[in-house]
């Protein structure tokens, strides 16, 4: 098994803030964050999730960064090499990955074919209703996006840290940045989007309310890669003369940047289609597949395929940042368990994945009167890591800190590389306020998917 010295690493801060912050960039910024926020007021969930993501999402992140570096080791590893009865809490963190990247990248092949729908002119025919039931509907044909996408995302990881996911994410990364720069101003300049500006940046507080905060909460987890081991494997290929703090400081804002752009690209384009309407702004899946090809179909001549085009390449480069992170964190786990090779690893779990993610492929075709409570193969996937088992890892993550080993094993950690000027903050959020809102986020969200209490 590889020791901590000869563990693969960044070359540099640069390198790791573009990996890690391409990793919490990914679909959940482009289609979950823009329809959260046109449901809770624009404006006002814009500012609550700012506070958030600076005071709660910034504690987790520390934590769990500085969690890897001080161990070296992921998130298997990582808990119990600190305090062997504790090594559970890595078990569980080590499910999350392992069961939301097959299911991650079925979503992923689905943004390819649009993308080459796109690109062969099919652009009216995706516009269709029934285009992407139709599709995801097929047995084979979504399958084989699915092949691609995964296979694409082996072969990053394939070449290794510094040769795959650093260079990919150096190269991805300003690429994406442009891009929704790009969109966003071509889109305020459509007839009647300011409308949609004006009320995706316009406080409404009227509509402030605990289910906003809850909301915010639970998006930060989406959003910023967190609970899911991945900042734990990024942090254990961090060096140690890295700022965490400054590093942290700078992903949230590449994180939040492009969430906020998103909706700046989505929310004025849907208001300009639908001559106001919010509620053409459909959660998820109806979002990106069946809202936006009609708003890109009704812009006249070439201008509706190449912003399409666009918008879909955009979107494919943010779903592959995640996934690469995504394998790369099970990648690692697999090798500190067992000590096996790269190359045999991602073999291994490409095989692993593929095996896993066939059934929320063919759950929308031949599996689908496999449901429970109402959701197909995917969404019990999704509801089960994202809404159960990643607040459970987040909050023993906080105990773990808080109540184990103390914020102060953390911030000796964070302050090898600098003065830790947030650490008051650090510790309070750790120990006291962050396992409440986490509480709150996982009772929430067992009583959204009951119908009991809806976010």
């Amino acid at each position: 098994m590889e020791t901590v010295k000869k563990r693969s690493s960044f070359t540099g801060k640069i390198g790791f803030v573009l990996a890690a912050a391409g990793s919490a960039v990914g679909l959940g910024n482009i289609w979950r964050f823009p329809y959260l926020a046109a449901k809770y007021g624009g404006g006002i969930f814009l500012l609550v999730y700012l506070i958030l993501a600076v005071t709660f999402g910034f504690a987790l992140m520390c934590a769990e960064i500085a969690l890897g570096r001080k161990t070296g080791k992921s998130a298997i590893e990582a808990f119990g090499s600190l305090n062997k009865k504790y090594r559970f809490i890595g078990v569980l963190a080590s499910c999350v990955p392992i069961i939301i990247l097959p299911y991650y990248s079925v979503i992923g092949g689905w943004v390819s074919k649009y993308l080459y729908a796109f690109c062969a002119g099919e652009i009216s025919s995706a516009a269709q209703d029934n285009y992407f039931t139709d599709f995801i509907a097929r047995p084979f044909e979504p399958i084989g996006w699915f092949l691609l996408f995964i296979g694409l995302t082996a072969l990053v990881v394939l070449l290794g840290v510094e040769k795959g996911i650093e260079k990919v994410s150096k190269l991805m990364m300003p690429v994406l940045v442009v891009l929704t720069i790009g969109i966003s101003i071509y889109v305020m300049f459509m007839p009647g989007a300011m409308e949609g500006v004006k009320y995706y940046l316009t406080p409404d507080f009227s509509k402030f309310s605990v289910t906003t905060v809850l909301a915010a909460m639970g998006q930060l987890f989406y959003s910023m890669s967190l609970a899911m081991g991945i900042m734990i494997t990024y942090g254990s290929y961090m060096k140690k003369e890295v700022s965490i703090e400054s590093s942290v400081s700078q992903i949230e804002i590449f994180d939040t940047g492009i969430a906020f752009l998103a909706g700046m690209m989505i929310i004025p384009a849907v208001f300009s289609f639908s001559g106001g309407d919010e509620s053409a702004l459909g959660k998820g899946p109806s979002l990106m597949f069946i809202t936006l090809p009609k708003v890109f179909d009704s812009i006249s001549g070439i201008g509706g395929t190449v912003i399409g085009i666009t918008f879909f390449l955009l979107v494919l480069l943010a779903a592959l940042t995640s996934s690469i992170s995504l394998m790369e964190t099970v990648v690692s786990i697999f090798r500190d368990k067992f000590g096996w090779g790269r190359k045999a690893t991602c073999l291994f779990v490409l095989f692993i994945s593929i095996v896993l993610g066939l059934p929320s492929s063919l759950g929308f075709g031949v599996w689908d009167f496999i449901s429970l409570a109402g959701m197909s193969i995917l969404d019990m996937f999704d509801f089960f890591s994202n809404s159960i088992l990643m607040p459970i890892v987040a909050l023993l993550t906080c105990m773990f800190i808080g109540y184990v080993i103390k914020p102060k094993a953390i911030a000796e950690e964070v302050e090898l590389s600098g003065k830790f000027r947030r650490k008051w903050l650090f510790s309070f959020m750790i120990r006291y306020a962050a396992p409440v809102c986490i509480v709150l986020i996982l009772v929430s969200s067992v009583l959204d998917a009951l119908g009991i209490f809806r976010i």
